[in-house]
């Protein structure tokens, strides 16, 4: 078959005629990349050639294997993946220079040029869906089959996690399966300086994976902005994107140098992951827009699975919504035990939604529960004692504040101020400033316009929110790290009685932390800000061999500073009880 404006692709026409029949479920965001590829089709201006898709598919089952080695059959979801990249095609008018033949001098020229219309793939798909073998087979095809150099990488948060992309192909090239793969094989690495033709024409060395007919490379970046930028990559593969805790967008990085070549290709996989409002939920709201159509870029295949709701969970007929290879690359038994297990270990929760049906939810081994940090009702403490918090310790970044007034049986009720410079606010990824508007708009968080936080001008804030309130501060607890200067201030103003300092460390956190989770699981801390409940989503708390438990601060953009200051307020709070009575 030709070029054709009008055809329905294979693979795409079989798929949807899967899902017309109720075989195949789908969820909302597949729903709206399959009426982004009816538009492709419906539009005059982009091609459909079956050409390149075949041959894409008879050389990976012809010459490539799995990485144990045995043979490849192609997968359906391959197919339709590989269907949007290598048969979509439009035609561009360029300005060319053409030499004269027989004399000197030349003219230019308008030529009509074919063009590959994706150039770039998103796949968000469940754990189990083998997609680093997907990858591996863009790799292979570009590497050997075209006679062009190119430069090719692969990128994940590990270098040692983006060499399962790359292991496939040693393997293949080992094995040798296939003739063309044989052909290249032939000869031996040795042979520096007799016949070319007796030399290996393809080969795994320590840069990667090398075709000495083409001088073509496929290597392994870290995934590191400025590993990444200024490359001139024909093909890109960036793997577990969502996994990590990216501060910077490497696939913007690598957008930028591939651009430079006409027929580029970034292909971006990863499984749903557990760190919120950072550059992956930045792209994410981007590849949103594109779907809806609010952005329209038809220079992007998306294929976003996950389940449309949490209480698909329970019914194993939703989850080829999050896995369309389930029962090929991975079992429903394998499925099965981590819904068991989810249910039975909170720890585990959040990790398992995400990562097995995609399901965005906070954190890795959360020390709160999901539920433990929903807010309750609005609640007013007009004119209530309390005890105050405080955690200085991003002094120039986020200054967190928690009072927590005790309750006739036995609740706590917590209200939270925290402060940013308008400097800090300005850097935020769009995710997160979304995130921190809703704390502005609550009034929880305060910008200060400012670079650096002026400690007087934040006293004199929080002081007048407290004789707004009306809050009678009983006791204040603190933590001593950048806190001088507040501190001695409030000593003045407030007196020295009820002033405790609480230091940092497993010593001194490990049983308050313990006694808040217990009333955080018996729903006795009651909260009704966005800003605690973020903050209580964050809490990782690391635990010695000795049952110890402490705070973990190093992720710097996950903020649990208002959860420290309410551990701060409630040692202030056991150590001066009798205040309260």
């Amino acid at each position: 078959m030709a070029l054709s404006n009008t055809a329905v692709p294979k693979y795409y026409g079989q798929f949807r005629e899967a899902v017309k029949q109720g075989l195949i479920p789908i969820n909302e965001y597949i729903e709206l990349e399959m009426h982004r590829i009816d538009d492709l089709i419906a539009d005059p201006d982009v091609y459909y050639d079956p050409g390149p898709v075949e041959g894409w598919i008879e050389y990976c089952e012809t010459e490539l294997t799995l990485t144990d080695g045995s043979d490849v059959k192609m997968l359906d979801s391959f197919k339709l993946w590989g269907e949007q990249i290598f048969g979509w095609y439009e035609f561009e008018y360029r300005t060319v220079w053409r030499p004269y033949r027989h004399r000197r001098g030349g003219r230019y020229v308008t030529k009509r040029i074919k063009k590959r219309l994706i150039n770039k793939q998103f796949l968000i798909v469940g754990r189990g869906a083998a997609k680093s073998l997907y990858d591996s087979f863009i790799h292979s095809y570009f590497n050997t089959v075209d006679t062009s150099t190119t430069h090719q990488i692969t990128t994940a948060p590990t270098m040692k996690q983006a060499e399962e992309v790359i292991q496939p192909i040693r393997t293949a090239i080992t094995r040798a399966r296939g003739p063309f793969l044989k052909f290249l094989t032939e000869g031996s690495l040795q042979n520096t300086t007799g016949s070319r033709a007796k030399r290996m024409k393809l080969a795994a060395t320590k840069k990667g994976i090398e075709n000495f007919l083409t001088s073509s490379l496929i290597e392994v970046r870290p995934m590191s902005i400025d590993k990444l930028q200024g490359l001139r990559v024909k093909v890109a593969t960036v793997d577990e994107w969502l996994s990590g805790e990216l501060r910077e967008d490497p696939i913007g990085a690598i957008e930028q140098g591939a651009s430079k070549l006409d027929d580029y290709i970034i292909v971006a996989t990863s499984s749903e992951g557990t760190v919120r409002n950072g550059c992956g939920d930045t792209i994410k709201m981007e590849l949103l827009d594109i779907l809806k159509g609010n952005y329209p870029n038809k220079h992007v295949s998306i294929w976003w699975y996950r389940l449309d709701s949490i209480d698909e969970v329970a019914d194993p007929r939703t989850w080829l919504k999050a896995n369309p290879n389930i029962g090929k690359t991975v079992t429903y038994d394998t499925y099965q035990r981590d819904v068991d297990k989810a249910e039975n270990v909170p720890a585990a929760r959040n990790d398992i939604l995400a990562k097995r049906f995609g399901i965005p939810m906070e954190g890795y081994t959360y020390y709160f529960t999901y539920e433990e940090t929903l807010p309750h009702l609005v609640q007013n403490y007009w004119q209530m004692p309390c005890a105050l918090g405080a955690d200085l310790s991003q002094g120039d970044d986020f200054c967190a504040f928690t009072f927590l007034f005790p309750l006739s049986n036995g609740s706590f009720g917590i209200k939270t101020r925290a402060y940013i410079s308008s400097m800090t606010y300005d850097k935020l990824h769009t995710a997160m400033r979304n995130k921190y508007d809703e704390f502005i708009s609550e009034g929880s968080l305060i910008v200060m316009d400012e670079t650096v936080l002026d400690m007087m001008k934040v006293y004199e804030d929080l002081d007048n929110h407290i004789s707004e309130n009306e809050y009678d501060v009983c006791c204040f607890g603190y933590d001593p790290y950048n806190a001088k200067e507040f501190v001695t201030r409030w000593e003045t103003e407030n007196g020295p009685y009820g002033i405790e300092k609480v230091i940092q460390g497993a010593k001194t956190e490990s049983v308050p932390l313990g006694e808040l989770k217990k009333l955080a699981e018996k729903r006795m801390l009651i909260f009704d800000e966005e800003l605690m409940m973020f903050a209580m989503g964050n809490c990782i708390v690391m635990e010695d061999t000795n049952g110890n438990r402490k705070l973990l601060k190093k992720r710097y953009e996950a903020k649990i500073d208002n959860v420290a200051a309410m551990m701060d307020a409630f040692v202030a709070f056991k150590l001066h009880r009798e205040m309260f009575e």
